[in-house]
């Protein structure tokens, strides 16, 4: 339960005595769509993690307030503390893909002692959504128009499509980030991180300029992927989990 009421569904694998790594997922996903169907969480228990994933509040089966207020970075990088303290977590090794990305570098920054090391995948600089349009969103999740904006159509009409998921919950998260803190070259986490971005997704130059500016970044390009598809990669969680041995 986040201090603002907001439940976190959190969802555990494996021996908690093994090495914990945190999976935060994307935007309109879900713990078990981003991680667990995926192949993730299997390939990460053969490799003898413990495996700890979160819906993020606004999706899957966490609470899903309708302020925007409630959807601040701040707060999404509060959430995987409070869960890291409800667990007795001392420390983890942080998995995420897009808005789960942008959370594990603000988190990195926030709690350096918790988090030792980190894969960030599908991440740019700056916010990608700033050309969301959030009226034509709205009237979508009201009555189906499709918005003129292709971006914008794009991403509700992907949400849409996810049973479960609340678009008016996601319209806020979108209003609630705007002109918020925002990952850039000049606010890197110190801790090892592995970026991860598909060679057909349009921001791959934004995340290399990321992992360039980053005291102790790799960069892994995920072959034949867009920001779509990327999570199925077989080759990018065998990256990842070659990254988190060390």
């Amino acid at each position: 339960m986040a201090a603002d009421g907001t439940p976190i569904a959190t969802y555990e694998w494996g021996d908690p005595d093994a090495p914990t790594v945190l999976l935060v997922h994307g935007f309109a996903s879900s713990a078990l769509g981003n991680w667990n169907l995926t192949g993730w969480v299997r390939d990460l228990l053969r490799a003898q993690y413990h495996v700890i994933a979160i819906d993020q509040r606004g999706h899957g089966a966490s609470g899903k307030p309708h302020d925007p207020g409630q959807y601040t970075m701040q707060l999404l990088a509060e959430d995987v503390l409070t869960v890291l303290d409800t667990l007795l977590l001392d420390e983890v090794q942080y998995v995420g893909y897009s808005l789960g990305a942008r959370v594990g570098w603000k988190a990195a920054r926030e709690y350096p002692e918790r988090i030792t090391r980190a894969v960030l995948g599908g991440i740019p600089d700056g916010d990608p959504l700033t050309r969301f349009r959030l009226d034509e969103a709205r009237q979508f999740a009201i009555d189906g128009t499709t918005p003129d904006d292709r971006l914008t159509a794009a991403y509700v009409e992907m949400a849409a499509g996810i049973p479960g998921n609340d678009l008016s919950a996601l319209i806020a998260l979108v209003e609630g980030m705007r002109d918020g803190e925002q990952p850039t070259v000049d606010n890197a986490p110190s801790q090892p991180l592995l970026f991860a971005t598909g060679s057909e997704d349009r921001i791959i130059e934004k995340s290399r300029a990321l992992c360039a500016a980053s005291p102790d970044g790799t960069f892994f390009e995920i072959p034949g992927r867009n920001h779509f598809n990327a999570p199925t990669s077989r080759q990018f969680r065998e990256a990842a989990i070659g990254f988190l041995a060390g």
